[in-house]
């Protein structure tokens, strides 16, 4: 039989053996022959007839590297006492292609173990290895694929705002993710196509081609308008025919682009374009993995656009129902910062206030309505323009409070609130706080010291009316010149996984760290800890601080609070004052002050229910001389004793005739305040108007 061009249909031993390119072969290890088929000898490439039967003869075209290999796995099997072995190994044909090979032989040995004779096969591996090999690419390149995908869906399921989605793109391994070495990133606003991110050497030089109307004339915006995807695997030539991206190719080294539209729900949000410095041609399956990734790119810009607009909405209402501006203080100045959470719709209902009262003073307030929704915000703007309405009426902190939480009981709200309300007056430096389920405010003393007042409170407000509990007690503070008030919202000293303690502390060791001026603390404050403790909660914090009073040079001033409470306050005192006079050049006076001081301020702290207000003075004329005066709250004035022998106390007033030439007692406010003159004695300057106790 013969087909249409005349050869025969049967097929002959040496062409069925090329095919099958299987062969067998007898190696005689004691001879040092080898006996190999037609083949066999085929698969070496060898000519049947003109073999010499020497194992080296087999194999004279394979590299020196191969021939090694090979040569170690046959001595290995050998010495080893194992009965076979196997392996691939790589030659080169006639034409100068690569062939693999694979041998798989069986080692007879004699009744010593001594190998004599090795039989085996070999045959043409070639397709299977290469096969395998591209199998084995091909399963890679899926591999590094899926990890692309899975990569960049991880880190843009983080992103919550625009900005988010940018800094995944662009930020540490943003382009690895992609596979690329470049991005441009468009957002359609507007009928414009503005870039908002780009990534990668030398794209800085499209600065000028940020925001561009959308319209044909740049490849990415031509991606935008048609919905369809530009591939370009010459980069170089394809610009040619931009004339606006024309003058950057010289700085451009990409040879290959993709520009790819970002739709999500049928609606077009801009374009991505990725650029290659190396890549030659796109695969089908390089293809699909850059839409799919700009699939992915578009969701998550999707939601953060949602995000943004919402969250514009929700700090907007927010914004409306805080203060629109701070009012000027007499005496002090104010700062107040608000942080809102990163929660989309989910804002909360923290507010502050500052409230004009009359006689001078001025009311502070911070609060938080429970929730972080829209509602807690409607009802935040409520209350506060109740509590304000309260406040300004002239009423006492206690009153403001329970009227409030009348108000908020009355609402059509389950909703309660909590907040600080404190009257001050900056003339006196007096202080009158009362609390609601809230913080309690913080106290910078001028020498830096931070005290954390105990205030009594009462149930939050809506709560306190709903168990007929109005009860808020007044707690009243002092602040001396160059003290600092703060209060804020729990939002600013929580921290998920920490008691609120810890949260205070660290509060108060940033405060007493602080700059001195409103401004400055607060923005001090807000960095640090809104920083620290993320954007989980909104955060409000008032900053109060009444006006530092130095004196002038020729008669320098001092202020400094003791509390009841504080052990360690006195001594504080006392080396304030020895400080001072150190500092005023007039040491000479510093004992006599030191001991008056502790006498003065012991009694206070000994004989009152509070804290006392020390203060510091040079009186210049008509002679220099230093004042010491302690203020406290007890209108009882002090009682002039006769100790006996072994007395241990009564001596105060006898200490203060021996060593002042000047003392007195005089009325302040709802108390009073001692003071008494150190220094050369002359003839007296104007003083207070003398009492029973004064010593001209």
């Amino acid at each position: 039989m013969t087909d249409n061009l005349g050869h025969s249909g049967e097929i002959g031993p040496t062409e069925r053996l090329a095919m099958n390119r299987t062969g067998s072969f007898d190696w005689d290890l004691d001879a040092g022959t080898i006996d190999v088929d037609e083949a066999g000898l085929l698969v070496f490439g060898l000519v049947p007839g003109a073999f010499d039967s020497r194992p080296a003869s087999l194999v004279h075209r394979l590299d020196p590297q191969e021939r090694t290999r090979l040569d170690t796995v046959i001595h290995d099997a050998l010495t080893s006492g194992r009965t076979s072995y196997a392996a691939h190994f790589r030659q080169e044909r006639e034409d100068g292609s690569a062939q693999w090979t694979h041998v798989q032989a069986r080692i007879l040995r004699d009744g010593t173990g001594r190998a004599h004779r090795i039989v085996g096969i070999v045959r043409d591996a070639t397709s299977e290895v290469t096969h395998s090999e591209f199998m084995l690419e091909l399963e890679k390149r899926r591999r590094r694929q899926t990890d692309m995908v899975e990569r960049s869906t991880r880190a843009l399921s983080r992103a919550v705002t625009v900005d988010d989605v940018t800094a995944a793109l662009t930020g540490a391994g943003g382009l690895a993710r992609l596979g690329a070495d470049g991005l441009a990133l468009g957002l359609v606003e507007s009928g414009s196509l503005n870039i908002i991110a780009l990534s990668g050497d030398s794209l800085e030089v499209l600065d000028d081609l940020r925001v561009r109307r959308l319209e044909t004339g740049l490849p990415l915006a031509e991606a935008v308008i048609s919905g369809r995807p530009l591939f370009t695997s010459d980069f170089q030539e394809m610009i040619k025919g931009y004339p606006q991206l024309a003058p950057y190719a010289g700085h451009l080294r990409f040879k290959a682009a993709a520009y790819l539209p970002l739709i999500a729900q049928a609606r077009t949000l801009g374009g991505m374009a990725l650029f290659y410095l190396r890549r030659t041609a796109f695969t089908a399956d390089e293809r699909n993995l850059a839409l799919g990734l700009a699939a992915i790119v578009a969701q998550s810009l999707q939601r953060a656009i949602l995000f943004d607009e919402e969250r514009e909405l929700a700090t907007g209402l927010q914004a409306t129902m805080l203060p629109r501006r701070i009012p000027d203080i007499e005496g002090g100045e104010i700062a107040v910062r608000y942080h809102s959470a990163w929660s989309g719709r989910q804002v909360g209902g923290d507010w502050y206030d500052v409230i004009p009262l009359p006689k001078s003073r001025v009311g502070i307030v911070v609060g938080d309505v429970q929730g972080h929704d829209t509602h807690a915000a409607a009802i935040m703007g409520q209350l506060r323009i109740a509590l304000r309405a309260y406040a300004g009426e002239g009423h006492a902190p206690s009153t403001v409070l329970a009227r409030a939480s009348r108000f908020l009981a009355e609402l059509d709200t389950e909703r309660f609130a909590t907040c600080t309300y404190a009257q001050v007056d900056l003339v006196t430096g007096t202080v009158r706080a009362v609390r609601a389920g809230h913080l309690g405010p913080l106290i910078r003393h001028t020498d830096g010291r931070v005290g954390v007042p105990k205030l009594r409170g009462g149930l939050p407000l809506g709560i306190a009316s709903v168990f007929e509990d109005e009860e808020f007690p007044e707690t009243r503070l002092d602040l001396v010149p160059g003290e600092t008030l703060v209060m804020c919202t729990d939002g600013l000293v929580e921290e998920p996984g920490l008691d609120i303690g810890e949260g205070v502390a660290a509060l108060a060791e940033a405060v007493s760290a602080g700059p001195p001026g409103a401004e400055a603390l607060a923005d001090h404050l807000s960095e640090r800890f809104w920083e620290r403790w993320g954007a989980g909660d909104d955060v409000a914090l008032l900053v109060l601080r009444r006006s530092p009073d130095p004196g002038t040079i020729r008669a320098p001033r001092v202020h400094q609070y003791i509390h009841q409470a504080d052990p360690q306050g006195l001594s504080e005192a006392r080396a304030v004052v020895r400080r001072a006079l150190r500092d005023w050049g007039l040491r000479e006076f510093a004992d006599d002050a030191e001991l008056l001081t502790g006498e003065l301020l012991g009694n206070v702290l000994l004989h009152t229910e509070g804290g006392a207000v020390l203060t510091l003075e040079v009186l210049p004329e008509p002679v220099r001389r230093v004042r010491l005066t302690v203020q406290d709250r007890s209108s009882a004035w002090p009682r002039r004793r006769t100790p006996g022998e072994a007395a241990t106390s009564g001596r105060g007033l006898l200490l203060l005739d021996a060593l002042a030439i000047r003392w007195g007692v005089e009325p302040r406010g709802e108390g009073k305040a001692v003071w008494c003159e150190i220094g050369p004695s002359a003839s007296p300057s104007p003083a207070p108007s003398p009492t029973p106790f004064t010593r001209p």
